[in-house]
């Protein structure tokens, strides 16, 4: 079975599956609504049913985003590059440590089990530091220097040697002249400080590719597939990392990839994740994007810690060996990232997963030029989160096929998480805003049931409870927090703090919003077949920066 999106007519299959996401979420809420009138008892239970098991999920979240902003700041301070050194030369190392030790450090137990194992194993079996090259892909499309001067910058102040990494920035042809120069500039500036850094110019009008990131990196992929072959650099021997422009690696992001790398034995099966946290402009955004992204930033430390549910999202690294054998990321979707799991998965059978990476890559929150620009700006990158739910009919054919090529029940409970996720994002928060009053709206026998009349009463108890949750989340949210910027009092804290009453509203304007346009598109066959480019703009360039009085 062909590994890639249909381009075109889809079969009456896949066109039934692209439409589930929208027929389940627009269902719930009609569910709700024909209970309401036919039986309002039925409805009452119905929409308890919904909030008890959100209310469940919700503990489950507070508890691992305890868990993982814990481990991540554990993880965050230790010595990579340090671990790192010592796999070059597993049994010296072993002996030295397994004497005078570091039990106090995180972790340790297991590095030292990883070094007993890599000076047991025949030669070749592991690689050592040494023979491992960083590639990093850096995709653009018309980004200002400003932005991505930065986040270059910010590579270069990391741990690992950079004359063992690879740089390619990966522009744009349709993005004009001035990303050209950029590159060009880039290049001059930066290109010394690494092995070898390239400019790679992605032509406009490929066919067979839609408007987006995954055409752009997938042909600097096959670029630096011709440069390791004319360097006689092995594939196995690369782990490629692709990043946003804007993005700004902890510094010891790739000392730590290196190492996960080198000590896991089936390695060309396995993708690493880092924690993605919007963080780097948050003091500047307007509060609602301020809400939303601290919210993402949570989930991706939730996800960090529940690794069976792990997915690729915006930054992560695959070794070059797989991408080679993939033919890279996809060119046919507008959400990449996402989608390069299930690719993985489908094309090694099933035997696939993604790693944890307990560290930071900063990336910026929405920020536009104006107030309308970011508010709009925030809403289309949403939605193209949500085009996710284009995942569903991939997977759907491909688990219920007599070709499939994983488990049945493995590839069914996989499924079931993706389409679980995506309606949860559409309907959940509308019911449980507004579901406690609908059956006394629509029904007026209604008023007549207690548990009915008491539905409102019920359902607002659930959520003062479920508070907690929210109250833990804006406690981390200071902790996530970087330094104030000088421009700003010390008011801004409180802005901060009330913030957080904008959560049911973005939640349903934004979030549930963006879910259901996107479903929606699917529905009727009116597919997203541009990548929509998130406008970037350093907060020192607006047009009237805030300033701090004197």
């Amino acid at each position: 079975m062909d590994n890639e999106i249909p381009l075109g007519k889809r079969t009456r299959k896949y066109r039934f599956f692209e439409r589930v996401p929208a027929i389940v979420s627009y269902g719930a809420i009609i569910t709700l609504v024909v209970l309401s009138i036919v039986s309002p008892v039925l409805a009452a239970a119905y929409l308890l049913v919904v909030i008890l098991s959100m209310f469940i999920k919700i503990f489950g979240i507070t508890y691992h985003m305890i868990v993982g902003r814990s481990r991540m700041d554990k993880v965050s301070v230790l010595n990579w590059s340090k671990r790192l050194a010592d796999l070059e030369d597993p049994t010296a190392s072993y002996d030295r440590l397994s004497l005078h030790g570091g039990l106090d450090e995180v972790g340790f137990s297991q590095h030292l089990e990883n070094l007993r194992l890599m000076a047991a194993a025949e030669d070749g079996f592991f690689p050592k530091p040494s023979q491992v090259y960083n590639a990093l892909i850096i995709p653009a499309y018309n980004e200002p220097y400003d932005v991505i001067e930065p986040a270059l910058r910010s590579v270069i102040d990391t741990t690992y040697d950079k004359k063992r990494m690879i740089v390619v920035f990966a522009y744009e042809e349709r993005g004009g002249k001035d990303i050209k120069e950029t590159a060009e500039r880039l290049k001059k500036e930066f290109g010394s400080h690494f092995y070898a850094f390239e400019a790679v110019e992605h032509p406009k009008g490929i066919p067979d590719e839609v408007v987006g990131k995954g055409g752009n990196i997938t042909y600097s992929g096959r670029w630096l597939q011709e440069y390791l072959v004319q360097q006689d650099i092995p594939f196995k021997d690369v782990i490629v990392t692709t990043m946003d422009c804007d993005n700004k690696p902890h510094k010891s992001y790739f000392d730590y990839l290196t190492y996960e790398y080198i000590v896991r034995e089936d390695r060309k099966h396995l993708s690493y994740q880092p924690v993605c946290l919007f963080t780097n402009n948050i003091w500047d955004v307007p509060a609602p994007m301020r809400v939303i992204a601290t919210g993402n930033s949570f989930w991706n430390i939730i996800s960090s810690m529940r690794p069976h549910a792990l997915r690729n999202f915006a930054s992560h690294a695959q070794p070059m060996d797989a991408l080679v054998e993939m033919d890279f990321w996809s060119v046919r979707t507008i959400v990449e990232d996402g989608h390069q799991y299930w690719r993985s998965y489908f094309h090694f059978g099933g035997n696939y997963e993604v790693v944890p990476l307990h560290v930071p890559i900063y990336q910026d929150a929405v920020l536009s030029s104006s107030y309308k620009k970011t508010l709009k700006a925030q809403f289309v990158q949403l939605r193209r989160w949500a085009y996710g739910a284009s995942d569903v009919p991939f997977v759907a054919v491909r688990v219920f096929s007599r070709q499939r090529n994983v488990p049945f029940w493995a590839g069914f409970t996989r499924f079931v998480r993706l389409l679980d996720g995506h309606v949860t994002l559409a309907c959940v928060s509308i019911l449980v805003a507004f579901g406690g009053w609908v059956p006394l709206i629509l029904n007026g026998e209604a008023a007549r049931s207690v548990a009915v009349h008491q539905l409102p009463d019920i359902v607002s108890l659930l959520q003062r409870i479920a508070m907690i949750g929210l109250a833990v989340a804006i406690f981390m949210s200071f902790k996530l927090l970087p330094p104030k910027p000088e421009r700003y009092k010390k008011s801004r804290n409180i802005l901060m703090l009330l913030q957080w009453v904008l959560m049911p509203v973005t939640a349903i304007v934004y979030n549930s919003a963006a879910a259901f346009y996107s479903q929606t598109r699917l529905f009727f066959g009116r597919y997203l077949d541009r990548f929509d480019v998130t406008e970037k703009i350093a907060a020192d360039k607006l047009p009237n920066p805030r300033k701090k009085k004197k």
